[in-house]
């Protein structure tokens, strides 16, 4: 490990021994002394963590690698939410290490999955734990893509450099940008919420569920939160928070004009989301209200996945379509990705055209960015779709060997890999994965930081060592 990594995990350490400190100081105001203990471990040792991150005397590179960039991530993902398990773990509900650490990955990848049936047995602070692991987890998942954001798209770089610099000199400034930015959308929301007379504690659980694509509530059924349609329409446009780049609000809040080019991509996702509405309503009519149908799109195409009860059973299948579809690159959603969707769909429009009409000439260029579309773009983009699908058959592949059912592993396997929560709309409400064999859970596990961090990366990483040039 470099020096350059050390001090990431150290910052990300330290950040969850702050929050540990606000659970404790939380506890003691609202006199919830159950699990009081359990936040002052994890907040020990974190803390001690990152200082030894911190005190280990290592070299720094001129210049940090991609192969660096890429262990770091996965090691975060790996580490980090061990220290977050830890209240899990050390809490009074008796939960093993193997629950406490799917609980803890599940929520820091911003999944959502949960080994609690009842959210009623736990005490707030604990819910609120639960909720703060998928605010951190999303904010790791931000520094994540500006980190390894060669690998990812080239591309879409050159406009972000008029928000962001790249200069490694340049990473803690930027670093404090985005969570300035990160920290004002959720108390932004939070706030909406709070306007709309939703309770403040299931606000602020809500706001940080909502800015991290996460899928955590702080009670069992999100129709206990949102008892009238507005509330319902209110907190669906929310959603769109994580849906469109993070960027763009931090455009329309600063009014920088100049930057609007960048966002061409979030146009493009606006007419996609119009679009996807209208087909909806059209073609998949049901007996379920306007609130609810609208509610359930939002949470899908920005990879949230909660949803009021109703009955979806016929258009369940769609609701996974654009949950692997995703959102805008620069949002803490999941999924493939509009842009490397619509940049395929064009290259080969383009590519059976040539095949036509040889003595034309197309031109592949990225409309989002301005910027023509290499071969090795394209390459780059199908083997991420062909990476998908061979992670798909092969995690439904293990979960049907557990014993789970083919159509329940299909639809389970789809939201581990784009990170998005069981729910009515997906036909798994009442999933139990906490009956689930501890080799099952551990395949989730490795599944969820997979789908979080795309295989493309441990591609590159295997490369490196099996291959010298």
């Amino acid at each position: 490990m470099s020096r350059f990594s050390l001090i990431y995990l150290c910052i990300f350490s330290f950040v969850i021994s702050i929050l540990s400190f606000f659970n404790i100081i939380y506890s003691n105001y609202f006199n919830l002394y159950l699990n009081i203990d359990s936040y002052v471990y994890s907040l020990i040792i974190s803390f001690l963590f990152s200082l030894i991150f911190l005190l280990i005397k290592k070299n720094q590179e001129y210049k940090i690698s991609i192969y660096e960039k890429i262990i770091t991530v996965f090691l975060g993902y790996i580490i980090l939410p061990f220290f977050i398990a830890i209240p899990y773990y050390f809490s009074i509900f008796n939960i093993t290490f193997i629950n406490a650490y799917f609980e803890a990955v599940s929520g820091f990848t911003s999944t959502g999955f949960s080994i609690f049936e009842n959210i009623k047995h736990l005490d707030e602070s604990l819910i609120l734990w639960r909720s703060t692991s998928q605010w951190i987890g999303g904010l790791y998942f931000l520094f994540s893509i500006i980190l390894l954001i060669d690998i990812f798209d080239v591309n879409l770089k050159k406009p972000l450099t008029t928000l962001l610099s790249f200069n490694t000199s340049e990473t803690l400034k930027q670093s404090a940008k985005i969570f300035i930015l990160y920290t004002f959308l959720t108390f932004g929301i939070f706030l909406i919420l709070n306007i709309f007379n939703i309770r403040s504690f299931n606000s602020f659980n809500l706001a940080m569920t909502i800015i991290s694509s996460g899928g955590f509530l702080p009670t069992n059924s999100l129709d206990i939160i949102l008892n009238s349609k507005t509330k319902a329409i209110v907190l669906s446009f929310l959603m769109l928070v994580s849906f469109f780049s993070l960027f763009l609000s931090y455009n329309l809040f600063t009014f920088k004009k100049k930057n609007l080019s960048f966002f061409q991509e979030d146009f493009y996702l606006l007419i996609y989301l119009c679009i996807v509405v209208l087909l909806f309503f059209f073609l998949f009519n049901n007996s379920n209200s306007f609130g609810e149908t609208f509610l359930s799109i939002i949470s899908s195409i920005s990879n949230i996945g909660i949803s009021l009860k109703g009955s979806y059973q016929n258009s369940s299948f769609i609701f996974l379509i654009l949950t692997i579809i995703g959102g805008s690159f620069f949002s803490t959603s999941s999924g493939i990705r509009v842009v490397k969707i619509y940049s395929l769909f064009k290259f080969s429009i383009n590519e059976l055209a040539s095949h036509a009409k040889p003595l034309n000439v197309y031109v592949n260029k990225l409309e989002f960015s301005g910027s023509k579309l290499e071969t090795i773009d394209i390459n780059k983009y199908f083997i991420s779709v062909l990476i998908f699908i061979f992670s798909l058959l092969m995690l439904s592949s293990l979960l049907t060997i557990s014993g789970i059912d083919l159509e329940s592993a299909f639809k389970l396997a789809i939201l581990t890999l784009m990170n998005t929560v069981n729910s009515s709309i997906h036909g798994l409400n009442d999933f139990n994965f906490n009956e689930l064999q501890y080799f099952t859970k551990y395949f989730l596990v490795i599944f969820m930081i997979i789908g979080r961090v795309e295989l493309l990366t441990l591609l590159i990483i295997l490369k490196k060592f099996l291959f010298k040039n």
